[in-house]
C-alpha cells in the first residue's frame, strides 16, 4: 500500500482529478467526468471513500455527483433538492460538506440540505430560510450562494454557514434555529457600515484546533475566537483587502493562506498581473507573501473562493486553481510552487485527498 494524493478539481466543464504520489512529483490527470455539467465543488468523504460533486445550472437544474471508486464510476441525485411549489428554483449547488453522520449541501439560492443516505436523498434544512432576515437576503455578483459549510469536529449540532452577499449564521440545534455572526465585519457596499447582516462572505474555514474561525470577505479578512460572535479585522499588510479564496494548516490552527484580488470594481484579477500567495502564521497578525515558482508577470487571472486547498502530508502540500484552467502545486507548505497542470477550463474549486492503493 501507498499514500497518494487526490485533487479534486470542479470546473465550468465538468469534474477532473489529479492523482499524484505522496513526493507529489509526479501527476497523471483524469477526466472530464460529470457529462461536462459545471461543477461548482467536489470533495472527499473519508467514512464512505466516496467522491461528491456539486452543481447544476438553469438547464440541468441541481444535483449532487457520487463515485465510490476514485471516478471510475459515478451517479447523481437530485431527489429532493426543492423549495417546494410555493418556494423558489432552485439552480445550483455551491458547497459539499460530509460529517460522520449527514452529508450537507449548499445550494442557489441560498439554502441548506441534509443527506442520510449518502446523497441519494435530500432533505431541506428549513430553519435557515426561515430565519426572519430571508426577505432581505440579496444577492451578490455570483448569486445568492451558500457557498461554505462548517460543522463542528465534536458536536454535531454545531454548524456555521455563509451566504453571499447574506453574511455568516450558526446553529446550535441541528439546523432548527440560526442566529447572525457578523458582528465586526465590514460591509462597505451597504448604507449601514457594520450590519447585522448583509455582509458578503467569500469564504469561511474553522482552524484545526476547532476555536478559531477565519473567513475572507469582499472588505478585508477577518478572525474570530468564539465562534463566530465577535470578528477582528486581519487584513492589515495584505495589498487589497478583495479576494475570495482561504486555506489553513491542517494542523496549526495559527497559519492562513489567501489570494488578493486587486478589486471588486478594477478587473478581480491578481494586482498587478502577478501572482502571490499570501501566508501568516500568526493568526493574521502579519503577513509574507509566497511568490517562489508562481508568475511573476502578465497574470491577469482569478482564484475563486473553491479555488485553494492543502493535503495533510508533513511539509503540507497547497493547490490552487486558476480561472485560467492553470493548477500551481507546493510540497514544502508554500515556500516554492511549479504548475501540475494546465489548459482546464476555468477552475471552479479544489480540493485534496489522501487515498491508501
Amino acid at each position: 500500500m501507498a499514500t497518494h494524493v487526490l485533487v479534486l478539481l470542479g470546473t465550468k466543464k465538468g469534474a477532473f482529478l489529479l492523482e499524484g504520489d505522496a513526493a507529489r512529483t509526479t501527476w497523471q490527470l483524469r477526466g472530464p467526468f460529470c457529462e461536462a455539467w459545471p461543477i461548482y465543488h467536489m470533495t472527499y468523504d473519508e467514512t464512505s471513500q466516496a467522491i461528491y460533486a456539486g452543481g447544476g445550472n438553469p438547464w440541468f437544474g441541481p444535483a449532487v455527483w457520487r463515485s465510490p471508486d476514485r471516478g471510475a464510476t459515478w451517479s447523481h441525485s437530485g431527489a429532493g433538492l426543492t423549495y417546494g411549489e410555493a418556494g423558489p428554483t432552485l439552480n445550483t449547488i455551491w458547497h459539499i460538506t460530509p460529517t460522520p453522520d449527514v452529508l450537507y449541501a449548499g445550494a442557489e439560492p441560498a439554502g441548506l440540505f441534509a443527506s442520510v443516505d449518502q446523497g441519494a436523498t435530500w432533505t431541506h434544512v428549513a430553519g435557515l430560510r426561515e430565519h426572519p432576515s430571508s426577505a432581505q437576503w440579496q444577492p451578490g455578483y455570483g448569486g445568492l450562494c451558500l457557498h461554505s459549510i462548517v460543522a463542528h469536529p465534536t458536536d454535531k449540532d454545531r454548524l456555521w454557514v455563509a451566504i453571499s452577499s447574506v453574511g455568516t449564521f450558526a446553529t446550535e440545534d441541528g439546523g432548527a434555529t440560526w442566529v447572525t455572526r457578523n458582528q465586526g465585519v465590514r460591509a462597505e457596499f451597504s448604507p449601514e457600515r457594520y450590519p447585522e447582516y448583509g455582509q458578503c462572505v467569500h469564504k469561511l474555514l474553522l482552524a484545526a484546533d476547532g476555536a478559531q474561525l477565519y473567513q475572507q470577505n469582499h472588505c478585508g479578512v477577518y478572525r474570530s475566537d468564539d465562534g463566530g460572535v465577535h470578528w477582528q479585522e486581519i487584513t492589515a499588510g495584505l495589498p487589497s483587502d478583495f479576494g475570495f479564496p482561504l486555506a489553513l494548516h491542517p494542523r496549526d490552527p495559527n497559519t492562513l493562506y489567501v489570494v488578493p484580488l486587486n478589486g471588486a470594481d478594477r478587473g478581480r484579477y491578481v494586482p498587478e498581473g502577478r501572482m502571490i500567495v499570501w501566508r501568516s502564521a500568526d493568526r493574521g497578525d502579519s503577513w509574507t507573501p509566497q511568490t517562489q515558482g508562481l508568475p511573476a508577470e502578465h497574470a491577469y487571472l482569478s482564484v475563486l473562493r473553491e479555488g485553494m486547498a492543502v493535503d495533510t502530508l508533513d511539509p503540507m502540500g497547497m493547490y490552487v486553481g486558476t480561472s485560467t484552467g492553470h493548477v500551481f502545486g507546493s510540497s514544502d507548505e508554500g515556500e516554492s510552487w511549479q504548475q501540475i497542470c494546465t489548459n482546464l477550463p476555468p477552475i471552479l474549486s479544489v480540493e485534496t485527498a489522501l487515498v491508501e492503493l
